[in-house]
């Protein structure tokens, strides 16, 4: 079979003669194949080597991600069904069913009569990469059903449950399973948070998707001390303390990666609440192309962090994406002659190649000491988590004027008010004016989804009462979300930034140390070229990528 696959990828042209005979020799003195050898090499990509060994083995490669589902198909296996063999069917051919596995799951004969006995009817195999199957599966088969039923496991005949003990409750393996369940479909979903609400009846379960919280099965009040103490024991917090608010950390492995959750506890009337924070370092790793930045407010705001000292801020509300801004515009600052060193709380994302320094309040390391230390360390690019108070500010800005770039965050609702907020923060205004390069705004929109999205043709009455406006140069198309399987039937699938960078220039300086208003200073802005929230999210809009009224819900 080797030699087949190597054929194939050498008649496609993915490989040379040349790249084998090195692989070959690579081969003898490890003891590999050579097809592994040529992907440990670089020579080619996995997926093109899966996809080499299902078409020398005479079958068809597909791309599970994309292609659409028929729901007749899919019905035919349970999630269980379809998580156990790792098989999931999308379609038919004729009488027969289509149903997309791994390679090694499709020579399984015992596999293919297992679900001809189940389906009643033939089977052919097509195949497609492992770990894409298993997100479309928890894409396609919601965990709502199969977590009630481990909860009837936990629960048994008589729902015998001695909440009085909950270390002993927590190993019960359904309620493990449980625990598991809920944050593989967490994370499958892209959820950025897992609410777990106790209440007077049940355990509220909600899951933020998107931004926009939705509400999965909730699970009954008699497992709720045995669940809050599972929970709290995988984030390494204390289960004896109930009275108190906690935090804490755990890492959990999902198809293959690490992904890091943070942890917080506060009790509540009706019990302690828990909200984990899915941290996906993916994030982190993202380039600044990659966030929606309009082609001139990227220009904008690329000038200002390529300058070797000042101050940079991102505002908006909490969740609005600021720290993950921070973190690609770090991206592209990376390297060995730079020293780095950022203050946060706390640390979500860990990065190769920067120092990053967790404050503790409690020890006395807060944002204005552990800046103070910092900037005896000799840094280059400093990045501070967040301007809290006076003191903070006052060090990072006098940090900016004595050749440090600055990068941080502030709360405020657009960009014309960071140097009005600064101003009331104590700060005096021609520091500001001489430190602050640029100032940027942003919201999350959620993202339609590519797969159902559907044309429309608006009327202009509707357009006019939602205040959209056409932006220059692009010809506009409008789309509404449908929902599917892709997106968990709501209709839009991931997120985007909606921006407003404001550079400063002599004339919105002279407003500062006037304190002025912010309203002024916007109108001088927006006559310089600031291009405002609302109007990047119509330019948005009109290239179809969300809608009116997704825009009007995260911007006034």
């Amino acid at each position: 079979m080797s030699s087949a696959v190597v054929e194939v990828l050498l008649g496609e042209g993915l490989v040379t003669t040349d790249q084998i005979s090195v692989a070959e020799d690579a081969a003898v003195r490890s003891s590999e194949s050579i097809v592994r050898t040529l992907v440990d090499l670089g020579a080619v990509s996995k997926r093109d080597v899966v996809r080499a060994t299902v078409q020398a083995a005479g079958l068809r490669f597909v791309d599970v991600l994309e292609m659409p589902l028929d729901p007749a198909a899919v019905g035919l296996l349970t999630s269980d069904q379809a998580r156990r063999y790792g098989v999931l069917p999308v379609g038919f051919e004729g009488s027969t069913v289509v149903v997309v596995t791994d390679s090694q799951t499709a020579a399984d004969w015992q596999v293919r009569e297992d679900l001809q006995a189940i389906t009643r009817q033939p089977v052919r195999f097509d195949c497609g990469m492992k770990a894409e199957i298993a997100t479309r599966i928890n894409q396609v088969y919601r965990a709502d059903s199969e977590l009630g039923e481990l909860m009837r496991d936990v629960l048994g005949d008589d729902a015998a449950i001695d909440v009085t003990a909950p270390v002993a409750s927590t190993s019960d393996a359904p309620l493990i399973r449980y625990v598991n369940l809920l944050l593989s479909q967490a994370i499958s979903d892209s959820a950025s948070d897992v609410h777990v609400e106790p209440s007077e009846d049940n355990i509220r379960i909600r899951l933020r998707i998107d931004g926009v919280l939705k509400e999965m099965a909730p699970a009954p009040k008699e497992v709720q001390s045995a669940l809050v103490s599972r929970l709290k024991i995988m984030a390494d917090m204390d289960i004896a303390e109930r009275r108190i608010p906690q935090d804490g950390r755990l890492t959990v492995v999902w198809q293959g990666k690490k992904i890091d959750l943070r942890v917080s506890s506060i009790p509540t009337v009706w019990g302690e609440k828990i909200v984990m924070r899915v941290l996906d370092n993916t994030a982190a790793r993202m380039a600044l192309p990659d966030l929606g930045f309009s082609p001139d407010n990227l220009a904008k705001w690329s000038e200002s962090y390529n300058r070797p000292y000042g101050l940079v801020i991102v505002s908006g509300p909490t969740g609005s994406g600021k720290s993950t801004t921070l973190y690609a515009t770090l991206n592209s600052l990376v390297k060995p002659e730079v020293n780095i060193v950022t203050v946060e709380d706390p640390v979500e994302y860990r990065i190769p190649g920067i120092n990053q320094v967790q404050t503790n309040p409690k020890a006395g390391l807060t944002f204005a000491s552990a800046l103070r230390s910092i900037l005896r360390g000799d840094p280059d690019i400093v990045l501070v988590g967040e301007i809290r108070d006076r003191e903070t500010a006052q060090i990072a800005i006098e940090s900016a004027l004595t050749g440090h770039l600055v990068l941080t965050t502030l709360h405020t609702n657009d960009a014309p008010s960071v140097a009005t907020r600064l101003t009331e923060m104590g700060v005096e205004p021609y520091l500001i004016t001489s430190a602050l390069q640029c100032a940027s705004s942003q919201r999350l929109a959620r993202r339609l989804c590519t797969a159902c999205k559907r044309e429309v043709d608006p009327s202009p009455a509707s357009l006019a009462a939602a205040g959209f406006e056409y932006p220059s140069g692009i010809d506009a198309r409008f789309f509404e979300p449908v929902g599917c399987s892709n997106c968990a039937g709501t209709g839009y699938r991931g997120r985007m930034a909606i921006h407003e960078v404001m550079t400063m220039s002599d004339d919105i300086s002279s407003l500062v140390v006037d304190r002025a208003s912010s309203e002024d200073i916007r109108k001088i802005a927006s006559a310089q070229g600031m291009t405002s929230l609302k109007h990047d999210g119509w330019r948005k809009v009109a290239l179809g990528e969300t809608t009116t009224a997704e825009i009007l819900r995260i911007v006034a």
